[in-house]
């Protein structure tokens, strides 16, 4: 099977007999090995000490006075930010549980640390998968996303990719594109993933340069309904359908989840009776009807209805996904 995403440090885990991920030493060695812990040739010996400890033993307790005897301020800080993170992790049955608890509790994480975990789960559902597409739509998860509409078709690519090579030369056609919204279709069609190319995902997975063409019906919007599916099974352990629509109709309209912040805003709006103008509902990028295999697990009033899913971009053209408001927003009997 391929094997994608490397660097997230999913290997270095184990899993239950449920498909759960454990936490092992190896990946708290990960986190000790990053940038703002590593020792460098500035750091002080109480440092250095510090650092060594942990990557021979990763769960130690580690005392208040040990970082404190740290000469620079921002290694203080950068010790003290992940032995929270740690502690945290450590303290729940599974990486799963861990993330879920993130967004019901007042819990201090870094936005990055919040992503890469997303990353890590999303690697094990994935698990096994062949499909290009899937892995690449899973990218929004925990990856910002640049939009750009034209001629109708729905693109999207990198941000950080895009903001690299903001000039267009490396990326050539398709940086033009993104940066400018000119450039004809055609120029750009190798670079964009569809079911004849979706295996060389794998061979430029972490390079993050390939384009998810999400138009209704698409093989890039399909994928990532499906990926939407295999989350909301991990997670609640409930079966979906899920397919992309145009519209939502107003007399099956009883419940939505937007995926993102603008798609929150704007969908609450309008079912509460207001309107968006013309040039806000642009931004819409995708809409999804979800049907639950078994109704018995929703809500009562919600029995027999489909939930609507938004997704939306930013006034910038950044799409900013917001994976966790399927985790609490949904409206499960048992939640």
């Amino acid at each position: 099977m391929p094997d994608f995403w490397q660097s997230c440090g999913y290997h270095l885990l184990r899993r239950t007999a449920e498909g759960r991920l454990l936490v092992t030493d190896d990946y708290l060695r990960a986190y000790y090995a990053r940038p703002e812990l590593a020792p460098i040739a500035e750091s002080c010996e109480a440092e250095r000490r510090l650092h060594a400890s942990l990557m021979a033993e990763p769960r130690r307790s580690v005392a208040e006075a040990e970082i404190g005897a740290l000469v620079d301020p921002d290694a203080r800080e950068n010790f003290r930010v992940m032995l929270r993170f740690r502690d945290q992790l450590l303290g729940a049955p599974t990486l799963e549980a861990f993330y879920a608890d993130l967004f019901v509790r007042d819990v201090a994480v870094p936005p990055d640390f919040v992503a890469q975990t997303a990353q890590v789960v999303l690697r094990g559902i994935l698990e096994g998968t062949e499909d290009g597409l899937e892995a690449r739509a899973a990218e929004l998860f925990f990856r910002e996303q640049r939009v750009t509409v034209d001629e109708g078709q729905i693109m999207l690519a990198d941000a950080e990719t895009v903001d690299l090579h903001a000039s267009g030369g490396a990326l050539g056609d398709l940086g033009r594109l993104l940066r400018e919204g000119q450039v004809p279709q055609r120029t750009i069609e190798l670079d964009v993933l569809n079911q004849d190319n979706a295996s060389e995902y794998f061979n430029r997975d972490e390079r993050h340069d390939t384009v998810l063409n999400l138009n209704v019906g698409r093989p890039g919007c399909l994928a990532l309904c499906r990926v939407l599916e295999r989350w909301i099974a991990h997670f609640h352990g409930v079966r979906v359908n899920i397919k992309p629509v145009r519209e939502i109709p107003d007399d099956e309209w009883r419940w939505h989840v937007g995926l993102d912040a603008e798609a929150t805003a704007m969908l609450n709006e309008i079912y509460n009776g207001g309107e968006a103008d013309a040039e806000r509902m642009k931004r819409v990028v995708g809409l999804f009807r979800t049907e639950f295999r078994d109704p018995v697990v929703l809500r009562p009033e919600i029995a027999g209805f489909p939930v609507f899913l938004g997704l939306a971009m930013g006034p910038d053209g950044t799409l900013r996904m917001k994976p966790q408001n399927l985790l609490v927003n949904l409206p499960l009997e048992k939640q």
